[in-house]
């Protein structure tokens, strides 16, 4: 019994063989004219746009240094804020379309992800993506989430610390200002001093000693004011680290289109070859 299957499977290959042999021009038009219609309907399909931007969670540390652990800094919470309806109402606003439009098409996305000890000190690079069929309110709905992004998550802590910075910075800043002049009109005393009995002359260079050590202590505390208000701005306070640009995408990719469409026309091709040949067969 199986060797009469065998050779009913024989007889059944050989037949296509020939069939696709013989009629090989039925599976090449049916290539042919299937990548064209892979083709054609990849290109029916409705365009889309993509805007993704790129913000950098602050890392707010205590004023001695010790990484402050909040949600502000956890990448699940941007994904809750960026799908809140108040957050997207205010994106479909400032993008001009209507807030139904953004529901399902945001995504969030942690890149470059680290593991390990080192993990806990770094500030997650967060993506925001939009996805839209119109190109600028798409990047102009990701930039207004992103935006909303930044402000929720920047801690009132590290507003207030670098409110504290700047002001200090600037009382700092009077400070040389006034010691500058100070020096000024000393140094115009000590010019005339030579004039002066030695006693007077030492109190006018002690006056100078003492004002280029004020001011040298007053650079010393300006330079670390500086540095730590950047350090607040650039590493504390979250920030765009890169706007969002509308980028097109089509629905059905041409050369997947492409490649499928052409393998289906190739089988039914060959599938119509088989059929006809056993059709003239019979008629034979």
């Amino acid at each position: 019994m199986s060797a009469d299957l065998n050779a009913e499977r024989e007889i059944d290959l050989a037949q296509w063989r020939r069939a696709l042999v013989a009629l090989w021009w039925l599976p090449v038009a049916g290539l042919v004219l299937g990548a064209i219609v892979g083709v054609l309907f990849a290109f029916g399909g409705s365009k889309h746009f993509s805007a993704s931007a790129l913000v950098s969670l602050g890392q707010p540390v205590s004023p001695g240094g010790v990484v402050i652990a909040s949600y502000n800094t956890n990448p699940r919470a941007i994904s809750e804020i960026t799908s809140s309806a108040s957050a997207q109402a205010a994106a479909a606003a400032a993008a001009g379309i209507h807030p139904g439009a953004l529901r399902g098409h945001v995504s969030v996305g942690v890149v470059g992800v680290q593991t390990g000890t080192g993990a806990a000190r770094t500030a997650p690079l967060i993506s925001v993506t939009v996805t839209g069929k119109r190109e600028l309110p798409t990047a102009k709905a990701a930039n207004a989430l992103a935006k909303t992004v930044v402000l929720d998550t920047t801690a009132p802590y590290v507003g207030e610390k670098i409110k504290t910075f700047q002001t200090t910075l600037q009382n700092v800043t009077g400070q040389i200002a006034s010691v500058n002049k100070r020096l000024a009109v000393i140094t115009e005393a000590e010019k005339a001093a030579s004039k002066l009995d030695p006693l007077q002359q030492l109190v006018v260079v002690s006056q100078e000693d003492n004002a280029e050590t004020r001011l040298g202590n007053l650079i010393a505390q300006q330079e670390t004011l500086q540095q730590q208000l950047a350090f607040a701005k650039q590493v504390e306070s979250a920030k765009i680290v890169q706007v969002a640009a509308p980028v097109s995408s089509t629905a059905h990719s041409k050369k997947t289109s492409l490649v499928i469409g052409a393998l289906i026309g190739l089988i039914l091709g060959g599938i119509a070859a088989i059929v006809a040949y056993g059709r003239i067969g019979r008629r034979a």
